[in-house]
């Protein structure tokens, strides 16, 4: 089962129960074995990372025009959503590589986007920042998803189609009106509508302190929309915190506004980083990616190859074809 109802009911495993050690040892490989994550979840979390990675070296060897934009240190989130949003119409925004691979598994199609090549998702015409696929839109333009999620919900009841739709969008999107007018709209309807922010803090250049007043909870709690904060990046713990809300929002309660406090470990795009260096250390060293890699380093070890190598060879085919055509 891989519905909400699903995860409420308990198809979400959070690892065994605690039993009686004899040693410090087994201790350990207890808390290890309570920690560990589905093979699935930790491929797809390395895939990602990986894809990000080559990202910025393909960039930095000039086989990507344009710009574009990695989710490093935010890995997780997406991952956690993905059982939720199975059968959700999912808008992404600029920062969207690991909302698309989350969704469809698929960084061939995405990379040749990217670069411009044959089998690229949307003709090597949409580029880092916007993609269209059957059930996901991605778009660089701050708030510009919301009200059209918005629209695609409310489609999607009055055409008797049961399911949700998802928005991710950053702290610095609240700075934008439609965010309001769309929660406005979406409480007065009980639209079936997630906003997924991810909140590392800082929009751009700029950090939350400077451009944000309040709180995320108190705009949402204005208009009466629910809300739930995610502070850990152990995906069995958000799934287990979310199912209850995401099933009433399928239920028909109304909107869930999620925040995820993470962490970006890049630089906007490429190499617009203006925080200073050693912020950028503690965070990588809180980074999810390093801390699994210490509680359960043979597990890691064996996917983080798999990742690579799945991704390195992912690289060579794309960069191997031809130029994608305009689409006819």
């Amino acid at each position: 089962m891989s519905t909400p109802e699903a995860l409420l009911h308990g198809a979400v495993a959070t690892g065994p129960e605690a039993t009686t050690k004899p040693d410090a040892a087994t201790d350990a490989e207890a808390v290890a074995s309570a920690d560990a994550l589905a093979t699935e979840d930790l491929d797809l979390l390395l895939t990602i990372r990986h894809f990000e990675r080559k990202l910025l070296a393909l960039f930095a060897a000039g086989h990507i025009p344009g710009t574009t934009h990695t989710c490093l240190g935010q890995e997780y989130v997406p991952v956690a959503m993905r059982p939720f949003l199975a059968d959700a119409f999912v808008f992404s925004n600029h920062r969207g590589h690991g909302h698309y691979l989350a969704k469809f598994d698929d960084p061939a199609g995405l990379l040749a986007e990217i670069t411009g090549r044959a089998g690229a998702v949307c003709g090597g015409v949409g580029g880092s920042q916007h993609v269209y696929r059957d059930g996901f839109c991605s778009t660089g333009v701050q708030g510009e998803s919301l009200p059209v999620a918005l629209g695609v919900a409310m489609h999607r009841r009055t055409s008797g189609r049961h399911g949700l739709v998802a928005a991710y969008i950053g702290d610095g999107t609240w700075g934008q009106g439609v965010v309001y007018e769309t929660l406005n709209l979406a409480a007065l309807w009980r639209a079936p509508l997630l906003v997924l922010v991810e909140n590392n803090g800082i929009a751009q250049t700029t950090p939350i302190e400077r451009h944000l007043s309040g709180t995320i909870a108190g705009r949402a709690a204005a208009f009466g929309v629910r809300y739930v904060p995610i502070d850990t990046s152990h995906i069995p713990e958000i799934r287990d915190r979310l199912a209850e809300p995401v099933a009433a929002t399928l239920r028909g309660e109304g909107p869930l506004v999620v925040e995820f406090t993470t962490a970006r470990l890049g630089p906007h795009s490429k190499g617009d980083d203006t925080r200073p260096p050693e912020v950028v250390r503690r965070l990588a060293e809180r980074d999810w990616c390093a801390q699994y890699a210490a509680r359960c380093p043979a597990e890691f070890e064996a996917a983080d190859a798999r990742a690579r190598d799945r991704i390195e060879a992912v690289a060579r085919d794309v960069l191997a074809r031809p130029l994608a055509g305009w689409p006819q």
